[in-house]
């Protein structure tokens, strides 16, 4: 496979690789190093000296939408736009914050929650009852302790507890998933030490049983080096020899502005979201103020304790910024890439410099759209292009690879595929549960759900917007339609924030509207429809605390009125909450939206009933969000996209006798009508 790096273009034209801090930053730019750390000296310096105060975060404080609008139009009038303060967000301590609400994790916290659950006496006590083979390594991963309302007002992690193969204890990359441990220490962060240690239930009820020597089954290994590699497949290279059709420009120290067959876009990068879209055009006509991944939740399917607290937040307990892969040339990416570097901040409000988080590059998407002229035989085919803009992040045992994908017809999509290996518990030989699989001997791998929350602040043409849902119904047999066969297709608008849900039967879909400009050949207002996947919405109890923090995964979609600040579905503070604090509670507002500023979350996501076949690493389940133009151009906006005339790739009849035989009707100079037939 063949790869490249593409440069970067800055402001001022040049052409650059490596990052400049000499230009001034965007108020949509990340936050810069020099920012970061004078973020975090002004807020030490409110503490007396040698305070040991532990930074979150330290990301920007986006300015009011009511500043930026002005800011993004005058730059687009080519007028020099009125500057902007860039203010830094701290996230503080849970003591500020009040009870049962708590600050995610981070890298030195997780890591030091691991080092107090293997070092405490008690834990030692508790594994030497296992009898395992000297020199096993024994691994925890912390998990969010989550919610339950017994107990859990202080802050905590539950610690599952595996082991890599104690019979290659030099291998560092051995698939410690295969090896769970019925142990799970809880450790409070308050304090830094194990509050409890819990033992896990095996079987097929809540019955623990004591720990005994452990019957140590056979590894189950992922890496290349432990397979049987296939030996036909032949290389697939990747090449554009006039490089990429895409340009990057600088905006700060890392934001860049993307342009590429008429789209243009800003490219963010935050700690808890990622990527971020900003100022989102086409030929220059305004589509999307703001689009990002704004939560995900992925609540278990086991009942008993402690598995019943698992319901992890990625983004808001840890943060898909900081779980960043280094995406590699040729592997992670194919093509002329780009990449973004960011950087974002450590517990000491340090900066902390992360390379190549963002990949951005093309890829052929198969045919665009084509017609043969069955008459003539002409075929007319264009193939479709697509850029990308990825970013993978790994949640311990998962990975997901996320990305925004544009194409040439003016659509604009959102990708998620969930990879890596499933979460694992112990359980006894020769047992089988209902909310789970055995993947391996002694080991289950529990079904759960995986709920995405995409948030876009649209601005279609302007940010006076509407959203309607338009839906496919039969028309009433009758003198119309006496054979019952005619159907309308109804529009139907959202006045209130609330919501909603798909209804396949009557292909309800929603579309994102400007009733102020209009389409020149049909008068409907401009606007982009939304193609959603369904998906099973959250399985839990309406009452449970799965489902009462989770406040977007019991709809299809959501629809509010913009308030700055308002941007997690799941609320701000997701670690243990309660709920309450997110998008249901917003809706429940019950403000107007029809003609307004509002914003739109979208949910989407797997149902993960686990298999076999999904370890000891799971293949990609891939699921896709799309906008799409609707009476938003007045004709397919990829006509001009240059036909595929490669002759390699393209699409010919197999033969001129193939052609089928046609009857032509010609007029004549009288105005008579001849039939002939050809073939």
């Amino acid at each position: 496979m063949s790869t490249e790096q593409v440069p970067l273009t800055s402001a001022s034209g040049a052409t650059e690789w490596v990052t400049s801090t000499s230009l001034l930053s965007h108020p949509l730019a990340p936050l810069t190093s020099s920012e970061i750390t004078k973020s975090a000296e002004l807020v030490q310096a409110l503490y007396p000296a040698k305070t040991n105060l532990h930074f979150k975060i330290v990301t920007l404080e986006e300015p009011s939408k009511s500043q930026l609008i002005p800011y993004l139009d005058a730059e687009h009038n080519g007028q020099k736009p009125s500057s902007l303060d860039r203010k830094a967000f701290r996230v503080e301590s849970n003591v500020r914050l009040g009870p049962n609400f708590h600050g995610p994790g981070d890298a030195q916290e997780i890591l030091l929650v691991e080092k107090v659950a293997l070092e405490d006496e008690a834990v030692k006590a508790e594994l030497a009852k296992l009898s395992l083979p000297e020199g096993t390594a024994v691994i925890s991963d912390p998990w969010i302790y989550g919610s339950d309302g017994v107990d859990d007002e202080r802050r905590m992690y539950q610690c599952f507890l595996y082991m890599r193969d104690p019979h290659d204890p030099s291998n560092l990359n051995s698939n410690h998933y295969a090896f769970p441990l019925a142990i799970s220490p809880v450790v409070d962060t308050v304090d830094l030490k194990v509050v409890r240690i819990d033992l896990l239930p095996t079987g097929l009820d809540h019955t623990v049983h004591p720990l005994r020597p452990l019957d140590i089954h056979p590894p189950n290994e992922y890496s290349p080096e432990h397979q049987n590699l296939r030996t036909d497949l032949k290389p697939l290279n990747v090449v554009q020899p006039h490089g990429a059709s895409f340009k990057a420009t600088k905006m700060g120290e890392t934001g860049e502005m993307i342009e590429w067959q008429k789209w243009s876009f800003m490219v963010g990068f935050n700690q808890r979201e990622g990527i971020v879209l900003y100022d989102v055009r086409y030929d220059g006509r305004s589509l999307f103020f703001r689009l990002s991944l704004s939560d995900m939740n992925i609540p278990y399917a086991d009942p008993r304790w402690p598995f019943h607290r698992k319901a992890a937040f990625d983004l808001g307990d840890a943060g898909a910024g900081q779980m960043t892969n280094n995406l590699k040339l040729g592997c992670d990416c194919l093509g002329s890439i780009h990449y973004l570097h960011t950087v974002l901040s450590t517990a000491e409000g340090e900066p902390f410099p992360m390379e190549n988080v963002v990949c951005i590059h093309e890829q052929d998407a198969g045919i665009g759209w084509k017609h043969t002229n069955y008459r003539t035989g002409k075929a007319a085919v264009v193939r479709s292009r697509e850029l990308v803009v990825q970013s993978i992040i790994t949640v311990a045992n998962y990975e997901y690879i996320m990305a925004f994908i544009f194409n040439q017809a003016g659509e604009l999509g959102y990708e998620v595929r969930a990879t890596g290996i499933v979460s694992t518990q112990p359980i006894d030989d020769g047992i089988e549960v209902p909310w789970g699989t055995v993947v391996h001997p002694g080991v289950l791998a529990t079904h759960h759900q995986h709920i995405f929350s995409l948030r876009v602040d649209p601005a279609i043409e302007g940010h006076g917007n509407r959203l309607v849902y338009e839906e496919a119904h039969p028309m009433p047999r009758s003198d119309f339609n006496p054979h019952g066969v005619g159907y309308t297709v109804e529009e139907t608008l959202v006045e209130k924030s609330a919501g909603l849900d798909l209804n396949p039967d009557v292909n309800r879909t929603f579309k994102i509207q400007n009733t102020s400009v209009r389409n020149p050949v049909n008068g409907k207002p401009v606007g982009y429809k939304i193609q959603l996947p369904p998906f099973q919405k959250m399985i839990a109890d309406p009452e449970s605390f799965h489902s009462r923090r989770a406040e977007f995964a019991d709809h299809n979609l959501y629809v509010v009125r913009h308030r700055d600040g308002e941007l997690y579905a799941g609320g701000k503070y997701t670690n243990q909450s309660r709920g309450g604090a997110g998008v249901r509670a917003w809706a429940n507002r019950r403000e107007d939206v029809a003609d307004a500023d509002l914003v739109l979350y979208l949910q989407f996501g797997l149902q993960h009933a686990t298999r076999i076949e999904d370890f000891p690493v799971m293949p990609c389940e891939v699921i896709k969000v799309a906008l799409k133009p609707s009476n938003f151009f007045d004709k397919n906006p990829a006509l001009d996209v240059p036909p595929s005339m490669q002759e390699f790739n393209c699409s010919t009849l197999v033969a001129e006798q193939h052609r089928q035989p046609v009857v032509e009707a010609t007029v004549g100079q009288d105005h008579a009508v001849c039939c002939s037939s050809k073939l």
